[in-house]
């Protein structure tokens, strides 16, 4: 374990029992291991990541909701942005949103992830990095760290390890069928005189069937492409290249620091099914529990986390492992039903045609006010009372 998170380290060889496995020590994993320590249950962390501050999926922007609801560390939060700009193929003509809120802020992912590990510690988590989760047999798990393999007998397991999760489909459940994949290069910038802004272009020769984007808050800029991995014209690597030769929101903006390249898969069919049985549940990415049309995860991945955290201590507390079964994600979909039909027009869109004819419907006053409820509205998942203390505090 990195010397910066303050714990003693688990001895991890031999076998091992615990009251709940976390696989997975993304914010969704570290958030429910730290709610549950607080409740007295035994918890077990591992990651196969040797440090958080490496392989960094997300491209870290967090929406109004996550920031009124949850008390995230303010030094690990970039400007308020509160201005989206939409562009069409061409990047003429902008459908340009401001909001009279603070609507965003981007995440330093890196020092999150510190922060809320250092917690989760504290309130007395055993957090392994270095360690690999291969697979559950006969109800026990099968690790192996960096001190060699480790049996696991957990009363519950979670999986919190992302979007193709191991951890769903040794107990049985669904998995995520619809994927897009994204990449995105992540650099320190020079302010150039504009205000913060979140600027997305729809045009499938860069994002078949979902979006590209720039996010410039005059610290960091975030330039990302992200679709469907089959529709890439001539694939994602090259469609990025182009991209980033001519994104907008980046006129006068110098680099001041090395360019840190991000990517992976993303879930957009919503929320899963089955995703709780007697054995064990999912949250995060595991669970599908990203908005389906703007594939936003991280306010999603906490709420969700929460009803987890909720459920599984019922469980414990009670000896009554079946509550788990009602930990279902299909009540869950139901208030993402629009959002699922818009997702499933986005990606029937094919050529720069089809969406500048749909931006045609976008400039007029209902088409606007429509944005403006998708993306600046109260609306969160899946409506989970808000806490309590810091996701960084001890």
């Amino acid at each position: 374990m990195p010397s910066a998170v303050p714990a003693s380290r688990p001895s991890l060889t031999g076998t091992a029992r615990t009251d709940v496995l976390v696989v997975g020590a993304g914010l969704a994993g570290l958030h429910l291991a730290t709610l549950l320590a607080r409740r007295g249950h035994e918890v077990l962390l591992v990651d196969r990541r040797t440090t958080l501050a490496g392989a960094i999926r997300t491209t870290g922007i967090f929406v109004r909701k996550t920031l009124e609801d949850f008390p995230l560390p303010e030094e690990h939060l970039g400007p308020p942005i509160r201005r989206m700009l939409l562009y069409p193929p061409g990047m003429r003509r902008p459908v340009d949103l401001v909001s009279d809120r603070d609507e965003f802020r981007v995440g330093d992912m890196a020092g999150l992830y510190q922060a809320s590990a250092e917690a989760a510690v504290r309130a007395g988590v055993r957090l392994a990095l270095g360690t690999r989760y291969g697979g559950r047999r006969d109800g026990v798990c099968h690790l192996s760290g960096r001190e060699g393999p480790l049996q696991v007998r957990a009363r519950h397991v979670v999986g919190a390890d992302g979007a193709r999760s191991s951890v769903a489909r040794d107990l049985g459940l669904d998995r995520n069928r619809h994927l897009l994949i994204g990449a995105e290069e992540v650099f320190p910038v020079s302010p150039n005189g504009e205000p913060p802004a979140f600027h997305c272009v729809l045009d499938p020769r860069f994002a078949p069937g979902y979006l590209a984007w720039v996010v410039n808050d005059g610290q960091h800029a975030h330039v990302g492409v992200a679709g469907y991995a089959d529709r890439f014209p001539d694939g994602m690597r090259r469609a990025m290249q182009r991209f980033v030769a001519r994104a907008p929101g980046l006129d006068g903006v110098r680099r001041t620091g090395p360019v840190e390249r991000r990517g992976g898969p993303i879930p957009v069919g919503g929320v899963l099914r089955r995703i709780g049985c007697a054995e064990g549940l999912l949250v995060g990415d595991a669970a599908g529990a990203v908005s389906p049309l703007t594939a936003g995860g991280l306010d999603p991945c906490l709420r969700l986390s929460e009803l987890a955290a909720e459920v599984l201590d019922d469980a414990l507390r009670t000896g009554t492992p079946h509550a788990l079964t009602h930990y279902s994600g299909a009540a869950l979909r139901s208030r993402f039903r629009g959002r699922l039909a818009l997702r499933t027009g986005l990606a029937h869109i094919r050529t720069p045609a089809a969406t500048t004819a749909a931006f045609t419907l976008l400039r007029t006053p209902p088409g606007r006010a429509a944005a403006r409820r998708i993306l600046f509205g109260d609306g969160s998942f899946p409506g989970q009372p808000a806490p309590r203390p810091s996701l960084a505090s001890g």
